[in-house]
């Protein structure tokens, strides 16, 4: 296979290969926009290019070294890990984080033994996809009672679901959201990050928010926000990377209905899957952090996938044991979503 790096010219060539939204133009773009070094390369064979993929590149404080972070690209082959390898010598790499998009399921090949199982993955290794081949009567059924019965109690209580692409829906979208993650006490990205991301995935009509609006009586007057999800849609494919919610009036039960109409929405727009962004395997703990996410999900009927997980090319192994060490200082996850700007 030949190596060779792709010209802002080649968009539709590009394109036309990548699968995956984190692998799509207008992820580089976005990447660009935030500052972070971003590379796009494609592998051919006979002059004919077979896989594409980018990768990023973020530089190590006080050295002239770098890691590299490629997520959802191609599969774990032979051709990939020599690609990489000359990749990682040019960009002075210490190693290069690999998330696959590649199902436990469909592989159909030996892991080339260059590239080291990761302890510390930044994606999830699970995930509910939603068919949205199924016919809408089919979805319902689908869903779990508990799941069914919280939609219907959220259209008694007319919980009311907007489509929009404004201002005003993207100042809901960001209160909301870092309410939650207040409230969740988890890592989240910073406004500056959702502002780019969805003003450059708009620009390409693959960007658009849901928000649930909820009056209550005895006026039915006033219109509250309660949830806001932002919805990202790339090839076949509806994604729901972030949402937000509000700790009122959690007994009319929005996010529950917010959810069902992402499903019919990604439906109206004839797309065949609904990615859910991560879940946990089989048979989580109730004491799991992710547990109420997890279990939120799981009521909408997906298929729960495993992907073969994360990789480390290394190139500099005193480095990659730092980075190891650190983890006893602070989580090292926190610390790479920091350092990558995930």
């Amino acid at each position: 296979m030949d190596l060779r790096p792709f010209k802002d010219t080649q968009k539709d060539e590009y394109s036309h290969l990548a699968k995956n939204i984190m692998q799509s133009w207008q992820w580089g773009q976005f990447r660009k926009k935030m500052s972070v070094s971003i590379a796009r390369f494609g592998l051919y064979e006979k002059n004919r290019l077979k896989k594409v993929f980018q990768l990023s590149f973020h530089k190590i404080p006080f050295t002239n070294l770098t890691v590299g972070y490629l997520p959802k690209g191609p599969s774990l082959d032979d051709e990939l890990a020599q690609a990489l390898k000359k990749i990682g010598e040019d960009y002075r790499c210490t190693f290069i984080k690999i998330e696959p998009d590649e199902e436990v399921s469909s592989i159909k090949y030996q892991v080339p033994r260059e590239f080291v199982p990761s302890s510390k993955p930044l994606f999830t290794k699970y995930n509910f996809i939603v068919d949205l081949t199924k016919s809408e009567d089919e979805l319902f059924e689908s869903l779990h009672p508990k799941t069914r019965y919280n939609i219907k109690v959220a259209q008694r209580h007319r919980v009311k679901i907007e489509k929009r692409s404004d201002n005003e829906a993207l100042e809901i979208y960001l209160r909301l959201y870092f309410e939650t993650t207040k409230r969740q006490a988890f890592h989240g990205h910073n406004e500056t990050y959702h502002r780019e991301l969805f003003e450059l995935f708009q620009k390409s009509q693959m960007a658009r928010f849901l928000i649930a609006f909820y009056s209550p009586p005895p006026s039915f007057s006033e219109k509250i926000p309660l949830a806001a999800w932002m919805l990202l849609s790339f090839k076949d494919t509806l994604y729901y990377p972030y949402g937000g919610s509000s700790e009122k009036y959690k007994n009319v039960m929005a996010s529950n209905l917010l959810a069902w109409e992402a499903i019919k929405l990604g439906k109206r727009m004839g797309l065949k899957k609904f990615d859910m962004w991560g879940a946990l395997g089989p048979n989580p703990s109730p004491n799991d952090p992710w547990y109420g996410f997890h279990r939120f999900k799981q009521g909408y009927g997906g298929e729960l996938v495993e992907y073969i997980g994360t990789y480390d090319l290394v190139f500099n192994w005193p480095i990659y044991w730092i980075f190891t060490f650190i983890d006893k200082l602070m989580p090292l996850k926190v610390f790479l979503l920091k350092l990558l700007g995930r």
